[in-house]
């Protein structure tokens, strides 16, 4: 329970990092996405695992089919698509700002030279 709870603050305090001056705006993390899922699909990227954790987590929030059910529990079925749709977003800004730093690491080598 303890891990989850974390996992889900570390979510939270990635998406409200999204708002802080030093860090890529949503607008630049966004426009990354398919970047992203190309370098990843290219095995050039090692996002694989996460973006499965993430586009699992998107289908659960746009499925009919729930964990609680919102029919029967109303506003306690939609607590727990709310937890997923937080840690979705912010799963999803934090893993786009990774890659947007990999990128600017990948663009600092020069191919076949070793910089000391």
């Amino acid at each position: 329970m303890a891990e989850s709870a974390l996992r889900r603050r570390m979510a939270l305090t990635a998406l409200l990092r999204v708002f802080k001056a030093d860090t890529p705006g949503i607008g630049k993390r966004l426009a990354a996405l398919p970047r992203m899922i190309k370098a990843t699909m290219k095995r050039e990227y090692d996002g694989g695992a996460r973006l499965a954790m993430l586009a699992a987590a998107g289908v659960y929030i746009i499925s009919p089919i729930d964990a609680v059910p919102e029919a029967f529990l109303l506003v306690f079925g939609l607590v727990d698509d709310l937890a997923v749709a937080g840690y979705f977003a912010g799963a999803l800004m934090d893993e786009l700002e990774r890659f947007l730093e990999w990128e600017k690491m990948r663009d600092n080598v020069i191919p076949g030279h070793v910089i000391r």
